[in-house]
């Protein structure tokens, strides 16, 4: 068992208790020494975890602590670390520099063994072209997104004839060499996918759009035989 895997099972067996487990019962069920046992709660303590209780007296974990990022497993840590990487190279700027951001507050809180593996994770992104976004601000689709707002577009089709729209954003997809945009379109009356190099004008509206975003996404997923994620 790795040290991050026992800081884990040791949360998990003093979420089991109410009242104080000694720290001898403790070792026993981890299979550590005493002494192992005691740097282990040390370094749960150091990380914010809310333990009490001290040698001879036993140990409590009071409620409310979350579990932080430390206890990721190794392999949890390379799929976040890639992910962040493909985001950081293929989402636009301000979403790369939030995967950045998210990895380096990951980094802060890991034990350095498993910070030392993070930053010598050997799972690349490969090199990839620059993605055209048109006139849509992608910053600015996601928060339309996020609270349901309808938005205003001119869109140019493959024949570049171009339209007026009013369309309910509800999901973007962000591919290799294009980014789409999937919505109910009030012109079309159904779902449609608008790539956001395609996108002459854009104005985010104040008016809501009369269903949740989950419904639409729901009936969406149904539509195109896309199983729940």
């Amino acid at each position: 068992m790795s040290r991050a895997q026992r800081l884990l099972t040791l949360i998990q067996i003093l979420r089991r208790h109410r009242f104080a487990v000694t720290g001898a019962n403790l070792a026993e069920e981890l299979g550590i020494s005493l002494r192992t046992l005691y740097r282990d709660i040390a370094t749960l303590q150091e990380q914010g975890a809310s333990i009490e209780g001290e040698p001879g007296m036993g140990y409590v974990l009071r409620p409310g602590f979350m579990l932080p990022p430390l206890m990721f497993s190794e392999e949890e840590i390379e799929a976040l670390v890639l992910g962040a990487r493909w985001v950081a190279d293929r989402g636009d700027e301000r979403l790369g520099a939030a995967a950045r951001s998210a990895v380096s507050k990951i980094a802060a809180v890991l034990p350095s063994d498993l910070r030392d593996m993070l930053d010598a994770s050997a799972l690349l992104v490969g090199p990839g072209k620059a993605i055209p976004t048109g006139a849509a601000d992608l910053p600015k689709l996601r928060l339309a997104i996020r609270t349901e707002r309808k938005v205003t577009i001119h869109y140019r089709d493959l024949k570049e004839t171009e339209t007026k729209r009013t369309v309910w954003p509800f999901a973007l997809g962000y591919f290799d060499h294009v980014r789409v945009l999937v919505a109910w379109c009030e012109l079309r009356q159904g779902f449609r996918h608008f790539r956001t190099d395609r996108i002459s004008a854009f104005a985010v509206e104040e008016q809501r759009y009369p269903r949740r975003r989950q419904s639409l996404l729901k009936a969406w997923r149904e539509m195109e035989g896309i199983p729940p994620q």
